[in-house]
């Protein structure tokens, strides 16, 4: 079971720097609050909760049919509906398309030059498409699905519906209407499951079979993580103890930046996952921590010296694996120089687990708080003890704050002017916005 420690944030360890118990115990009728409108679902889109019980006859029946027929699955989808499927590529299928087959590609942008590399790439004939946006409408997925959309018509005529999987809502937009209109496979995002929220859902478990992972196994990890978590007792419930520590420094000590650590290349992508969950769900209204992605020990020798040094505006999450699951030693070469002939003899997994548990120590001697969640190994199941645990977090966290923790009027903002950019009805008066901007700001470009 995934574990937490929070003692390099507590004043017991780190010092005049660190939080005390009674700070703590101060937040426990906040944190019971929290942990209520969880429990009792007083928010529909805590939908999320009930994804480990989803069926998932449909996923593995599709995920089979891909794996048998194609040669490459290329992902169309942005945000929650690409990130969350790529930590799972990179976290438990490393270096896929050198090593197996169907070939995964995830388009998640709109850069003209990824996508006419990736379709170098790719067979169109042998490849499945999968088109991921709850909404159906946006702009960047939709673009390049209608992109694929006439090139697999022009390749295989009408056989081109085949080579579609529409994951999306499951009775509105414009996706589900293409969907059906056209007899495509679709899968369904359930209603109240918000993008950045739906990786265990069809969003990540179709890639998931595809590259040949049990989804089931996650879905059995992030229910038993769930269900421990539901404990009332702040002391003995991880989620809303780092929920706590991570508020209180944000909140009462200006430390709200938070630094997300993974120890393991595998996990470099959830780390980009955390961010989005953690700025999109939190950063409202003037309130908001900020999210920073970073892994180790890479970024031991690129972003250290400012969390040891630096302004003290942060607190260091670190993601600790006890077993790696393949290890090589080091071996007995170039005895005769002292500065090499020490890690002769160890293993890469006791000098990466030693530059992590170093890391810890370095900063909270320097008075910098930092907390650490353990898993044992990085699978499917342990996969998705850590999604379902920081989606947790990330809403225990906004209730805290008081905000809504699953809506994003920012993003929506955006879209709007974007829409009116590229002349959707409707929205002439914001192009017009958008003009009258450019000629502000026109005597300003050198």
């Amino acid at each position: 079971m995934l574990r937490v420690n929070i003692g390099n944030a507590m004043e017991e360890v780190l010092g005049e720097k660190g939080l005390t118990e009674k700070e703590v115990e101060a937040l426990r009728d906040k944190l019971q609050d929290a942990l209520s409108q969880i429990k009792e679902r007083r928010w529909k889109e805590l939908a999320f909760l009930d994804l480990p019980e989803q069926d998932l006859t449909e996923v593995k029946k599709t995920g089979v049919r891909i794996k048998k027929e194609a040669e490459a699955f290329l992902l169309l989808g942005i945000g929650g509906s690409a990130l969350g499927p790529k930590a799972i590529l990179h976290a438990l299928s490393p270096f896929h398309n050198l090593r197996k087959t169907p070939r995964v590609f995830i388009y998640d942008n709109v850069d003209p030059v990824t996508l006419r590399h990736m379709l170098e790439l790719i067979d169109l004939r042998k490849t499945v498409v999968n088109v991921v946006t709850k909404s159906g409408s946006t702009a960047e997925t939709v673009a390049s699905f209608m992109i694929l959309w006439e090139m697999m018509e022009k390749t295989l005529g009408e056989d081109a519906r085949e080579h579609f999987v529409a994951t999306t809502d499951p009775e509105k937009g414009n996706l589900r209407q293409i969907a059906r209109q056209n007899g495509l496979t679709a899968l369904d995002i359930p209603e109240g499951v918000v993008g950045r929220y739906s990786v265990l859902s069809p969003v990540g478990l179709l890639l998931t079979e595809v590259i040949g992972v049990d989804s089931t196994e996650m879905l059995k990890g992030a229910q038993e993580l769930r269900d421990r978590v539901m404990e009332e007792e702040p002391w003995k419930n991880p989620a809303l103890l780092v929920s706590a520590v991570l508020y209180l420094y944000g909140t009462k000590y200006q430390r709200d930046i938070d630094v997300m650590v993974p120890y393991s290349d595998g996990l470099k992508y959830f780390s980009e996952w955390f961010s989005q969950l953690w700025a999109e769900s939190l950063g409202k209204l003037g309130l908001g921590f900020t999210p920073y992605p970073s892994v180790g020990c890479t970024d031991q020798h690129s972003q250290l010296q400012l969390w040891m040094d630096g302004p003290e505006d942060k607190v260091v999450v670190f993601i600790r694996i006890e077993e790696y699951g393949d290890d090589i030693r080091i071996p007995f070469v170039f005895q005769e120089m002292e500065g090499l002939s020490y890690l002769s003899g160890h293993m890469l997994s006791e000098l990466i687990k030693a530059e992590q548990e170093s890391t810890e120590l370095a900063l909270a001697k320097a008075g910098r708080p930092n907390l650490t969640v353990i898993i044992p190994r990085l699978d499917a199941y342990y996969m998705g003890q850590l999604f379902m645990f920081f989606e947790i977090v990330t809403a225990i966290t906004g209730f805290l704050i008081g905000i809504n923790p699953f809506n994003q009027p920012g993003v929506e903002e955006g879209k709007r002017l974007t829409y009116g950019m590229m002349g959707k009805r409707g929205f002439e008066e914001r192009r017009r916005e958008v003009e009258e901007a450019r000629e502000r700001k026109r005597c300003w470009c050198l």
